[in-house]
């Protein structure tokens, strides 16, 4: 079999009277992440490495914040876009690893959720998927409370051909 890499990364300000999403889920907290889709940047970052393992370009090439049919999508359908890509090429998800940086919310009470939401999007089993979180020990923007920060790694491998019975 033949595998694959891909890295992403994002980041996004916060700004209070926006929703919080990261993982797909809607997380209670009075700031949200500013963009042009919902802002949810474990998905970007998710995106952007499973588009590089492709070898294609990049989520702002794909779906650009200056068409207005993308202006506050939710990100999980623009996953899902980016998954049927990965279906035409006959390849399939073998391992994802991220690492989310923020100050806060507090996310370890939404990790397991958030894993069962991208497992099944992903199509990929629970145990092959990790989700981190991390703060910046009040360095910079994200140690400031004013930026999330994702970071994702996929391995990708071609899909097995289902061998059929011989006659």
């Amino acid at each position: 079999m033949k595998f694959r890499a891909g890295l992403g990364y994002d980041i996004h300000r916060l700004e209070a009277g926006r929703k919080l999403f990261l993982g797909g889920l809607e997380i209670p907290f009075p700031k949200g992440l500013h963009g042009h889709s919902d802002g949810d940047c474990l998905i970007h970052s998710m995106i952007d490495a499973l588009l590089g393992a492709m070898g294609e370009g990049d989520i702002g090439q794909l779906f650009p914040d200056s068409e207005e049919k993308y202006k506050d999508i939710r990100s999980t359908e623009l996953l899902k876009e980016v998954m049927a890509r990965l279906d035409a090429k006959g390849m399939e998800i073998v391992n994802v690893d991220t690492v989310i940086v923020a100050e806060e919310p507090r996310l370890s009470p939404y990790i397991l959720r958030m894993k069962e939401l991208l497992s099944a999007l992903l199509r990929v089993d629970k145990n092959n998927l990790g989700i981190k979180a991390k703060t910046n020990e009040g360095i910079g923007l994200i140690g400031e409370g004013k930026a999330i920060a994702c970071w994702a790694l996929v391995i990708l491998g071609k899909r097995e051909k289902k061998r059929g019975k011989k006659a």
